[in-house]
């Protein structure tokens, strides 16, 4: 990929007679995009509009405002309809890719309806279904984003105390274990882990079949599974369980500092996102709490 790439950014100079401002943004875009497929082991010429999604919500993950994963989806989408033109690559993962919208923070909820129907997919009948309920259950009890989940080891979790310990670089939180989750995860760790590790050195909390650490690809896999098992039509990716997570909180009277902390936000204005989702939970708390509701 990277021969490609220089050969696109020489016809973006000299070709297209880009200025060096907008040369160094489609620079940045695809540099960090050929990192994440270098890091993930993914062919470029072999994506699939899925890979492209994944990378989205990667961007999404770490932070990435709308307007930078809407540019940087450009710049690829521009890098491999020149490398179709070339014959490089058949096909354009990028065609038919929404660019995400700008004005619009929060891209999906489920409705607990809906978080309800997913969860109960899973079932505990073999090893990977009791794993694949931990999981879904773990996510959507913490909120934590799938590259923290992921980077759980075992010793992170307190099973007895219903707790989860996140460290994000030299930062750390707590984040209680609901009994939904908490069960899922001692019938997980108990009855299921320990069967799917090959090496009883393995420090990871969940892991692949094959006994290795779970991947994002993985995790993504296995939500988008469950998700068209329980036919449901929105886009479910992890993060909108972690979406989901602060608004039903929210909504049902938690504390906006509270969610943020369990969040992770820095700052409170990322959480401050999710008080547009607040009206139809204030409702509700009138409805069940004002004696003249």
């Amino acid at each position: 990929m990277e021969k490609q790439l220089k050969q696109f950014f020489e016809f973006l100079e000299n070709g297209k007679k880009l200025s060096n401002n907008t040369l160094q943004s489609y620079r940045r875009d695809l540099t960090q995009f050929e990192a994440y497929l270098k890091e993930n082991k993914k062919n470029y010429s072999k994506l699939k509009s899925d890979d492209i999604r994944e990378y989205i919500e990667y961007l999404h993950e770490n932070g990435k405002k709308a307007s930078t994963i809407s540019r940087s989806l450009a710049s690829i989408r521009s890098f491999y309809q020149y490398e179709v033109k070339n014959r490089k690559v058949k096909n354009d993962p990028t065609e038919g890719i929404q660019s995400p919208k700008i004005e619009k923070r929060v891209p999906s909820v489920l409705t607990s309806k809906e978080v309800e129907l997913l969860l109960e997919q899973p079932k505990n009948v073999d090893l990977k279904g009791i794993r694949d309920k931990a999981m879904l259950e773990f996510a959507y009890a913490t909120g934590m984003r799938v590259t923290e989940i992921i980077s759980l080891n075992l010793d992170d979790v307190n099973l007895e105390e219903g707790y989860v310990t996140c460290k994000t670089g030299e930062k750390q939180r707590t984040i209680p274990l609901g009994q939904m989750s908490l069960k899922a995860l001692k019938e997980y760790v108990e009855n299921a882990r320990d069967y799917l590790i090959k090496d009883e050195e393995e420090k990871a909390l969940f892991v692949n079949i094959n006994g290795k650490r779970l991947t994002r690809q993985g995790f993504w896999k296995i939500i988008k599974y469950y998700k068209e098992q329980a036919h449901i039509t929105k886009d479910i990716t992890p993060h909108v369980l972690r979406h989901s997570f602060a608004t039903h909180l929210l909504q049902n009277g938690a504390d906006l500092k509270a969610i943020q902390l369990m969040l992770g936000h820095s700052d409170i204005s990322s959480t401050q996102v999710y008080m547009q989702f607040q009206n139809e939970g204030i409702k509700n708390v009138y409805r069940k709490a004002h004696p003249r509701a």
